[in-house]
């Protein structure tokens, strides 16, 4: 196993952005067997260097493919885009606005007649946006000259993330966590 492979090499599957999560999985648990520190015990220090560093490999790679976001912009990473979050902001208006109305919509929640309702009802329409905006990045990267519209899908992925994490704390503190 060397340390340069790509990622999906690293798990034995194809550069595609939709994968087997389950065989990802299976691939991570047998990869860390073998080149777990602890079968190192005895082994010289350079192995056991060399051991630590491709399991935190593995770890990484395996961070990076079982999350649709982090594999999308990984995937354009491998085709030579860039990634400036403080510079790449670039949105179209229709979206932007969008943006505004949930996180308007989020905001308001606590204040609605039942919050709970209110937030299920935003949540859900995250969700859908989620997905769609997932079933949108397979298809953007099936194409290897779609590179810049996909670029621009994972940075809506991003935003669409981050609304499910507020969305999700709102959850956490009107459940009383």
């Amino acid at each position: 196993m060397e340390l340069t492979q790509n990622h999906f090499e690293l798990f034995g599957l194809p550069v595609n952005f939709d994968i087997d999560t389950q065989q990802l999985s299976e691939r991570y648990r047998d990869l860390q067997r073998t080149v777990h520190p602890d079968r190192f015990a005895n082994a010289s220090d350079r192995e056991r260097r060399l051991s630590v560093e491709k399991a935190a490999q593995i770890n990484e790679a395996f961070q990076i493919l079982k999350s649709p976001l982090n594999r999308a912009r990984y995937m354009l990473q491998l085709r030579g885009v860039d990634f400036d979050n403080e510079r790449d902001t670039h949105f179209d208006p229709m979206f932007l606005m969008e943006q505004i109305e949930l996180r308007e919509e989020l905001s308001d929640v606590k204040s609605a007649d039942d919050p709970v309702i209110a937030l299920s009802k935003s949540m859900d329409d995250i969700g859908k946006r989620h997905k769609a905006m997932i079933d949108e990045l397979a298809q953007l990267l099936e194409n290897e000259d779609s590179t810049q519209e996909g670029k621009q899908a994972v940075q809506k992925l991003q935003f669409l993330n981050k609304l499910q994490q507020e969305a999700e704390a709102i959850e956490e503190e009107l459940a009383g966590y």
